[in-house]
């Protein structure tokens, strides 16, 4: 007997493959949005370490102009933490644009895997049939010659 082959398979390889990238496009995404946010969180952690020196310069004998480079410093933090907040936004956004492709193309695949399994229904029906058309064949031609 013949075995089955469907005839859109590719597509159905296709999609598989299709998703595959999906999802190695969202690992990658997430992996920048981690980094991103690991990032974001050092510029937190300096941020409070350098007001917690310029804190502490406040109330001992420091000059006014290392105060304001302190002053500055933290201003150059604040806006390394807006930069990287921005970033960490754009990054949040492309995670979900890629969970939003790998659902689609999941959905896709999905759709290509349940017809190849209605076609497979399809043609175990089929094979079920005739095998009992034969065995209903050889029932009869044994049942006539035994009858001669």
């Amino acid at each position: 007997m013949a075995g089955f082959q469907y005839a859109y398979q590719k597509i159905v390889d296709l999609k598989s493959s299709e998703k595959t990238q999906a999802e190695w496009l969202l690992s990658t995404a997430v992996g920048k949005l981690q980094t991103e946010e690991m990032s974001l969180n050092q510029y937190f952690q300096e941020r409070a370490s350098w007001s917690e020196r310029l804190h502490v310069a406040s109330s001992t004998a420091v000059t006014l102009s290392e105060l304001m480079v302190m002053q500055q410093y933290i201003e150059y933090v604040d806006t390394c933490i807006q930069t990287k907040q921005m970033d960490v936004k754009h990054a949040q956004r492309h995670v979900d644009d890629s969970r939003v492709v790998l659902t689609d193309k999941m959905m896709d695949e999905k759709v290509w895997q349940k017809s190849k399994e209605r076609a497979l229904g399809r043609f175990r029906s089929i094979m079920q049939t005739k095998e009992q058309n034969e065995l209903d064949e050889m029932a009869t031609v044994r049942f006539a010659a035994a009858a001669r």
